[in-house]
């Protein structure tokens, strides 16, 4: 069972943020090597991690965790959709802190109905990014969204949820459902739900190819089980396959750690995580 608060209190969050202090006794190597060359992998997070907590809590945690880019979703007062003035006042915060947002999402797309999408395309207009991630839209509802793609210019990516999911089960399911639509109707790759259903993660993000626009990372103990989720470098997911096919496919999103246990007290888990995926990247020869 995950336990969530609702409205965790800031000496909760500054309890777990502490963990942060953490990050000086780790390996340089988890962070940094001078010689490396540049990453191709961008890390990033996803805002539904911290849920719990509100947005000057998350840009405290990003800005100790050394994270400058997310990927906002509507949840607490990450990026509201409420008002444009509410969103503006959102993004100036972020911005005043030096955290650029790299994608909006996930955005629920259930109304087959023009008013309703274009909303959501100007809420993503506005906050700069060139990414929607979507997590639900009706298979029926594509032939419109195409059309506010390219009237935006906003690359639309659909985002798995595993086999509960009887529409978007895997990345797969959504590569057949948008292989002949304009190229920026694509996937955002959940690689644990990816793993749930049983499809080869590395195999899947070859086949999704140029179709793949954001990526949500994470990390499972047993390959069938959402409940075994653990810190990024604790489980079965593999992780240097993962960023070397990304490499190797000059993939140009972002990777965004979904850390979704422990919703009340993330930064222990996520800390751990971060600090394991740039081992890997410096691993390979790269800076993380």
């Amino acid at each position: 069972m995950i336990r969530t608060v609702n409205n965790p209190s800031r000496r909760t969050f500054l309890a777990s943020a502490a963990a942060t202090t953490a990050v000086s006794c780790l390996p340089a190597a988890a962070f940094a090597v001078e010689t490396a060359n540049p990453s191709p992998i961008r890390l990033g997070m996803a805002s539904y991690t911290f849920r719990s907590f509100t947005r000057a809590q998350l840009i405290a945690a990003l800005k100790d965790l050394r994270i400058t880019t997310v990927n906002l979703k509507d949840v607490k007062d990450h990026l509201p959709s409420t008002s444009v003035e509410a969103e503006q006042a959102a993004l100036a915060d972020y911005a005043a802190a030096g955290i650029r947002p790299t994608a909006c999402g996930t955005i629920s797309f259930t109304k087959d109905d023009e008013a309703d999408i274009r909303a959501k395309f100007e809420y993503a207009k506005l906050a700069g990014v060139k990414v929607i991630v979507a997590g639900d839209p009706a298979p029926t509802t594509l032939p419109r969204i195409e059309k506010f793609v390219k009237q935006y210019d906003i690359r639309f990516a659909i985002h798995n949820h595993g086999p509960e999911d009887k529409v978007w089960p895997s990345p797969l399911t959504v590569l057949d459902a948008v292989k002949n639509l304009d190229p920026r109707m694509g996937c955002c790759i959940d690689v644990g739900h990816t793993m749930r259903t049983g499809t080869d993660v590395v195999a899947a993000i070859r086949k999704v190819g140029p179709r793949l626009f954001d990526m949500h990372i994470k990390d499972l103990a047993q390959r069938d089980s959402k409940e075994s989720q653990v810190a990024v470098g604790e489980g079965i997911m593999p992780v240097r396959a993962i960023f070397r096919t990304l490499a190797e496919m000059r993939y140009a999103g972002n990777v965004d750690l979904e850390y979704e246990i422990h919703a009340d007290a993330p930064m222990p888990g996520v800390i751990e995580s971060i600090a394991y995926m740039r081992g890997v990247l410096n691993g390979m020869g790269y800076t993380g």
